[in-house]
């Protein structure tokens, strides 16, 4: 599987709390944290749930 790093572009304060949930289970805390992830099917699912939050580079 590839790496994959996401950043949290965007605030959750207005969000529901499954997207809080889903933004945390990445492993993301505040706004301009990056993390890298491996690209199995479980994570590349919880990013196309919190897209509009988040920024992807391959």
């Amino acid at each position: 599987m590839a790496k994959i790093k996401i950043t949290q572009v965007k605030s959750l304060i207005g969000r529901t709390q499954k997207q809080k949930d889903t933004v945390k289970s990445l492993g993301l805390r505040k706004i301009n944290h990056s993390v890298e992830v491996e690209g199995s099917p479980q994570v590349l699912g919880m990013i196309r749930k919190v897209s509009h939050l988040i920024r992807i580079e391959e």
